[in-house]
């Protein structure tokens, strides 16, 4: 039978939850015309392994396990872009999403009712019921209103992860899509030139079935950071503007430490500078890697303190540079303000080059 839907599934330790998932998309879909295909980011419980297992006895089930990059957005791409199949779902891995609604999303796009068939937890005949919490349902519904906004579309759901669409689709749109971790069905939408056709199908958002929720603060963050990238991106890349934020708040955080020791501590000036120099540095490295490098976030005691030595040796060339343009500025007559702001600059821009290369390991 010919292949007609590839079903991405990007996962994080989803190991107790994939075959059972897949038997229920055997359920929906029936033995043959689909494939799935397993993104997974080096899952710590051993997520990539099970689907291998799985896919050695079932050429349906594939599987691409990324080393050295994460994020849901970036995985569903890579997903869309892997398979031969015409058309394309993304859906989660913990079973809170239902693969009996595959086949009516696919008829919608077979048909060329609509060119994204988007499962819904807010249309009519939906449930939401699977949300841990009134907090994250409250948080859920103003995502929402801001979602719709950003994507120019009259949805219902645009944060919803699960949603199908024609694979070609999908190709085209990748590369203008941002892929920095927020959802990506906004993603796609937002990076549209035209507005896409959308049908909404309801969905019973169920609980997870294994494990536990990848829900932190930091993909709240990954949301606004979308927000950020889809409206000002192209004029201040998003991952520079997020690098100068942090390096704002180390300032507060220097001078802070700063003054605790050498006005209310008693320290000698050199040594309480210094010291606050280097928690300012560590401050910077641990928010960095927390949230401007979510997606290559370094993990465990040897990796850190590797990364916060190479971070703190890049942001020393910096600060060299910062000092050598504003000094010499300053020297050919400019205003020391103006002089010591290029010099802010020159430093922000070399430390974030460096730290990218040799801490993240981006280019």
């Amino acid at each position: 039978m010919t292949l007609r839907l590839a079903i991405v599934l990007p996962t994080l330790d989803e190991r107790e939850n994939i075959a059972p998932l897949l038997a229920r998309i055997e359920q929906a879909l029936g033995p043959q015309g689909w494939e799935a295909i397993v993104v997974d980011d080096a899952s710590a419980d051993g997520t990539a392994d099970e689907a291998r297992r799985i896919a050695r006895a079932d050429p349906r089930v594939r599987v691409i396990e990324r080393i050295g990059r994460r994020g849901l957005s970036s995985a569903a791409i890579e997903g869309i872009c892997a398979t031969a199949a015409p058309f394309v779902a993304v859906m989660d891995a913990d079973h809170q999403h239902d693969p009996a609604i595959l086949p009516e999303m696919l008829a919608a796009l077979e048909t060329g009712e609509c060119d994204v068939a988007v499962a819904s937890r807010y249309v009519a005949g939906a449930s939401n019921a699977g949300l841990a919490s009134a907090r994250r349902e409250r948080g859920s519904r103003l995502a929402v209103r801001l979602a719709r906004r950003l994507a120019g579309v009259d949805l219902s759901d645009p944060m919803s992860g699960y949603f199908a669409i024609r694979a070609e689709i999908g190709r085209t749109l990748a590369p203008r899509m941002s892929q920095i971790g927020f959802k990506v069905l906004l993603d796609l939408l937002a990076s549209a030139p035209e507005p896409l056709r959308v049908r909404e199908f309801p969905l019973q958002f169920a609980q997870r079935r294994s494990g536990a929720s990848k829900l932190d603060r930091a993909v709240v963050f990954d949301f606004l950071v979308g927000l950020y990238d889809k409206t000002f991106g192209r004029v201040v890349p998003t991952r520079f503007a997020l690098f100068g934020t942090v390096g704002g708040l180390g300032v507060v955080v220097h001078l802070a430490v700063l003054a605790l020791l050498f006005r209310a501590g008693d320290v000698a000036f050199v040594p309480a500078q210094a010291l606050a120099t280097f928690a300012a540095m560590t401050f910077n490295f641990w928010l960095n890697n927390w949230l401007t490098y979510r997606d290559r976030r370094l993990r465990g005691g040897r990796a850190l303190l590797r990364g916060w030595a190479g971070f703190c040796a890049a942001c020393s060339v910096g600060a060299v540079a910062n000092v050598a343009v504003a000094g010499l500025l300053k020297g050919y007559g400019l205003y020391w303000l103006l002089a010591a702001a290029a010099g802010i600059l020159v430093g922000a821009v070399w430390n974030y080059a460096l730290s990218s290369r040799f801490v993240w390991k981006r280019r």
